[in-house]
């Protein structure tokens, strides 16, 4: 099997596995309202959350995450057999920036899908785990610091790219500055709000 081959099925089975909506899949599966009719209509955790189902916002954040990490791991395992372990890193990297558009854009929901900061964390462990860990401590940080879920992931994926250098991971740092551009596209009427003084706080009341 020829490189753009094995790259352009990593492509695809990356966008179909990443744009699989589990907040509404989950949602509807436990006889909850579609998420998109909620809060921001997005498929996300967050506005799970919204639903006041804890346990489905926690199984939809672990799911989205996953989609990230098996992206990136079935991907590795499945090219080794047939390819280079260089062939499989490059894959592997394509499978996991695929992953993260069919979060964001998925084809079955006119590509309005969520905001990436669950499958942002998986692929970080997938791909570099020390990275999955940094994040998680900056945004813990910055979200008992400042009170804003939104504005910890900005902070936090606004590192990411940094960290990943900083541990010696350039091909890494590249997908994950290219991944931070989009989540904070993604996250653009949060930063509106922040800069208006009205993003709902954490623990906020209403």
């Amino acid at each position: 099997m020829t490189m753009p081959v094995i790259i352009a099925l990593a492509f695809a089975f990356g966008y179909l596995l990443g744009s699989i909506p589990f907040g509404l899949l989950l949602t509807k599966a436990a006889g909850g309202p579609d998420v998109r009719t909620i809060g921001s209509g997005n498929i996300g955790a967050t506005n799970v959350l919204r639903t006041g189902r804890k346990g489905l916002a926690a199984a939809t954040l672990l799911c989205d995450a996953l989609k990230g990490t098996v992206a990136v791991l079935a991907t590795v395992y499945a090219v080794r057999q047939i390819a280079t372990p260089e062939v499989a890193a490059i894959a592997a990297i394509v499978a996991g920036l695929a992953a993260f558009l069919g979060h964001l854009f998925p084809v079955w929901l006119g590509f309005k899908g969520g905001k990436g900061v669950a499958t942002y964390i998986g692929l970080l462990i997938a791909l570099a785990w020390p990275g999955a860990l940094i994040f998680i401590a900056v945004w813990l940080i910055a979200a008992w610091a400042l009170r804003y879920s939104s504005l910890a992931a900005l902070i936090a994926s606004a590192l990411t790219p940094l960290a990943l250098l900083l541990l010696h991971q350039p091909d890494i740092a590249a997908l994950f500055l290219l991944l931070t551009l989009l989540l904070w596209f993604m996250h653009r009427a949060n930063i509106s709000r922040l800069l208006a003084g009205t993003e709902g706080k954490i623990g906020a009341k209403g």
